[in-house]
């Protein structure tokens, strides 16, 4: 039987959530993953639940080890007795749709820890490396009760960048050896970095590497100029919530040499023997701390608000438009008709929609 979208069942999952439950948390991930009917309600009723968390994006180049050192900055998390929620954005599988490498490949060393919880999404064709549900199950994570919810993506280049409008800090990770990588952040990742990690430092090539970070950062700077409020993203950077835990911020760590920005920095790493994890999670947690002003945290959160209401609202209107797009579609591929044509009169049908009140 479809669930009802006020359905009482959504209001105990929901309470299950918030009291810890990680198999209400799972099943609750899979109602948004898959768009069941009371899926829109339960997130009505976690969200206000999950304004706490402190959100890391974890981004880069294919190859760099983002897996394994989002594995080493869990357990640096647990160490310091966080709760850690973890959105592993996979590719879709061509088949299923599902995600290809799944929870239980992933990050087997935290496996049976009551204080980590990771899902895996598929990215079903999303542009950016981001699924379009990793926010929504991000949501659900927070509420759960992480302090800290890791978003790592598939992969970074031109478009991949939504993780920035979803994060509180952006870990950028880059890897020695992989060609014209580090070249290839110039398309617009140098912006939304607030740390640079250049993992696998013990391959040749570390120190090129680094160096041709601290360069487009120094480019980056004269182009610009002086580093402005907000964030390396220059007003780019969108926080994630208003509030933290305490224990999720190191305030000590916080940068006091830079009051009017923040400059990230790039720390050596190897995750595979957990070299340089400290250091990475000290950058982050200043980064954190720079950021949490209450001016700043509301200027970002409004920031990131927006762009979250801009894709689901994108969501909302592909869906009531699906069955027109697809007729669209097919005429602009026998060649009758041209997208500007078929744009307006889509724009028609969602005005007619709207008018008729269905």
């Amino acid at each position: 039987m479809p669930r009802r979208s006020r359905d009482p069942s959504v209001d105990e999952l929901a309470e299950q959530v918030t009291s810890g439950q990680v198999r209400a948390a799972a099943r609750a991930c899979r109602w948004v993953d898959d768009r069941v009917p009371g899926a829109r309600e339960l997130l009505r009723a976690l969200y206000p639940r999950s304004r706490h968390a402190w959100l890391i994006g974890v981004t880069g180049t294919p190859g760099a080890g983002k897996s394994t050192l989002t594995s080493a900055l869990v357990a640096r998390a647990r160490a310091a007795d966080l709760r850690v929620g973890v959105v592993a954005v996979d590719p879709s599988s061509p088949f299923s749709g599902g995600a290809i490498l799944g929870d239980r490949i992933r990050m087997q060393d935290h496996f049976g820890d009551p204080g980590v919880f990771i899902r895996s999404v598929a990215t079903r064709g999303a542009l950016g490396g981001l699924s379009r549900t990793a926010a929504d199950v991000a949501v659900v994570l927070a509420a759960w009760g992480a302090d800290v919810v890791f978003l790592e993506t598939v992969g970074v280049g031109q478009d991949e960048l939504e993780v920035t409008f979803l994060a509180d800090t952006t870990l950028v990770v880059v890897a020695p050896g992989l060609g014209d990588d580090v070249q290839a952040l110039k398309a617009g990742i140098l912006e939304c970095a607030d740390v640079f990690a250049v993992n696998k430092a013990d391959r040749p090539g570390a120190d090129a590497a680094v160096r041709d970070l601290e360069l487009m950062l120094v480019l980056s700077a004269e182009t610009q100029g002086a580093a402005q409020p907000g964030g390396g993203r220059h007003g780019l950077h969108h926080h994630h919530g208003l509030g933290a835990t305490p224990r999720a911020i190191d305030a000590s760590a916080a940068d006091t040499t830079s009051p009017g920005g923040w400059v990230p920095p790039i720390v050596r790493t190897v995750a595979t023997r957990g070299e340089g994890v400290e250091e990475l999670f000290h950058a982050l947690s200043r980064h954190r701390a720079q950021t949490a002003s209450p001016e700043r945290a509301r200027s970002r959160l409004g920031n990131r608000l927006r762009a979250q209401l801009r894709g689901r609202f994108a969501d909302l209107l592909e869906g009531a438009l699906e069955d027109a797009i697809e007729a669209s579609a097919a005429r602009l591929v026998e060649g009758v008709s041209d997208p500007y044509t078929e744009s307006e009169a889509l724009w028609r049908t969602l005005r007619d929609h709207r008018e008729s009140g269905s």
